[in-house]
């Protein structure tokens, strides 16, 4: 980053104050005074700053100040506040300083004290400033600690040459971390190739990942160039590896050992120089005690490993990536939105986010185009029951958790219940027991007009009708047996 981008400072004030201007001027920094939310928006967005301020005591309302929150939440920029001191007793402005801010300073104040408090925030930002132009270039939004080790981590391995494993629950943003890696490689200007593992058949792995020679078989025509060759000099990301058949993964295995492949129909073995990156959703160690993974291929993969944190562990990470869809969708929507209430983030911590950040991102889209009012609320996120004190018995709690597992058990494993059940530790009986329990009760509850409860806290509508469709599969199974 250049000097230029070190020494650049949004000043927020309904009127903004020229002898602080002249005094950050003359310090070396190259302010931009902004009176209002858009302003500052598409400032943001064009001049990445270092630092702002803003001027609580200049006048802004509550509503006004909701519509600055995708702005406080900027990676990148550091938060100097100006409040009158009876502002300290405002819930909402304390709130805000509290989450956002790093330093605030009260009316009257004078003007070499608030400067060097804009240089001091600006140092500490410099020296976050891999971090944060991490999560800038790269749509990877956090600053919760777990996310910083994973910047962290990110930048250590992409120095290497070495197989890395990114390990998560799906949904958290594994192929972002991939590209991350890449990017930031000795690699970066050669391809990144995704291979989704799960979607290859076995009659076709060897086509897919090796390519083949003009008549190798009915329909060859021309010859065509394997996924792995077309990676060549770059990065292949074998994406959800855990879910490659186990007959599969001897071919997988093969290339791995050698570096060379052979091309369907033809002779000659090629050299192919590409970097391994592969992620799953699928606990491998539990996969290869369990003979559904090989553990020479575990082996090659799990050189240099990453963990991407869950949303539901990601603390105020939730709010800040709500503001940050917000801010990237809304165009979508046919009215002007200033953000979200309070109740709004409140229902957002309180959920427990199943389809992680895929599925926030699904529930904020959706809100921006179907609301009909300027702030967003829970009803319009579909989370206004978890605010609803019913659902807090042990019962209802129970029950959302047994959800939830079972939910995820039957992604991981592709609607199987044998599997799934076997990772549950129950019995295929109790898991379809389960199932048409739940899946029967949702029926009840998405019927009765006194409640929104969705019949599964899915990550968008048409999961759930996967859903509903697998719970009659399994009420038509019971009735046979």
């Amino acid at each position: 980053m250049n000097k230029q981008f070190y020494r650049s400072l949004v000043y927020v004030s309904r009127s903004p104050e020229r002898g602080l201007c002249d005094t950050l001027g003359q310090r070396g920094w190259d302010v931009a005074a902004l009176r209002s939310g858009r302003e500052a928006r598409a400032h943001l967005a064009a001049r990445h700053p270092t630092v702002g301020v803003f001027d609580f005591a200049s006048g802004f309302s509550s509503h006004e100040l909701a519509g600055f929150k995708s702005c406080f939440a900027t990676a990148g920029i550091g938060w100097v506040g100006i409040l009158a001191a009876p502002q300290l007793t405002n819930e909402l402005q304390r709130g805000v300083i509290r989450r956002y801010f790093s330093r605030f300073v009260t009316v009257p104040y004078e003007l070499d004290s608030i400067a060097d408090a804009i240089g001091h925030e600006h140092g500490m930002v410099v020296l976050n400033a891999e971090t944060d132009a991490l999560t800038v270039r790269d749509e990877i939004v956090g600053t919760c600690p777990a996310m910083k080790d994973l910047f962290r981590a990110i930048t250590k391995v992409a120095n290497s040459e070495a197989p890395v494993l990114i390990s998560g629950e799906s949904g958290t943003g594994k192929e972002l971390t991939a590209m991350a890696i890449h990017k930031r490689s000795v690699r970066r200007n050669g391809p990144l190739v995704v291979i989704n593992c799960g979607a290859l058949p076995y009659h076709l792995v060897q086509s897919e990942l090796f390519g083949y020679e003009r008549g190798a078989f009915t329909g060859a025509f021309q010859r065509k160039i394997g996924r792995i060759e077309a990676a060549h000099g770059g990065t292949l990301f074998l994406d959800e590896i855990g879910d490659l058949p186990l007959e599969s993964q001897s071919i997988v295995l093969r290339f791995l050992q050698d570096r060379k492949i052979q091309r369907l129909g033809g002779t000659e073995s090629i050299d192919v120089d590409v970097r391994i990156i592969a992620a799953t959703n699928v606990t491998l160690e539990k996969a290869v005690a369990e003979q559904t993974f090989r553990e020479d291929l575990y082996h090659r993969l799990c050189v240099l490993r990453i963990a991407e944190p869950p949303l539901r562990k990601r603390g105020e990470d939730i709010e800040v990536l709500a503001y940050h869809m917000l801010e990237k969708y809304r165009s979508d929507a046919s009215h002007q939105i200033r953000g979200f209430s309070d109740e709004a983030i409140k229902a957002m911590y309180a959920y427990s986010w199943p389809g992680n950040v895929r599925e926030l991102v699904n529930r904020v889209r959706r809100a921006i185009v179907m609301s009909d009012g300027r702030v967003l609320g829970p009803a319009d996120l579909e989370l206004d029951y978890m605010l609803s004190e019913g659902n807090n018995t042990l019962t209802h709690v129970r029950e959302a958790a047994e959800k939830r597992v079972i939910e995820a058990a039957l992604r991981r494993h592709r609607g199987r219940s044998r599997p799934a059940a076997r990772e549950l530790d129950i019995s295929r009986a109790t898991l379809y027991r389960l199932m048409a329990n739940y899946g029967g009760r949702a029926h009840q509850d998405s019927t009765a007009a006194s409640t929104r409860t969705p019949a599964v806290p899915a990550a968008c509508d048409e999961e759930q009708e996967e859903w509903k469709e697998r719970y009659a599969k399994v009420g038509n199974a019971r009735r046979k047996d």
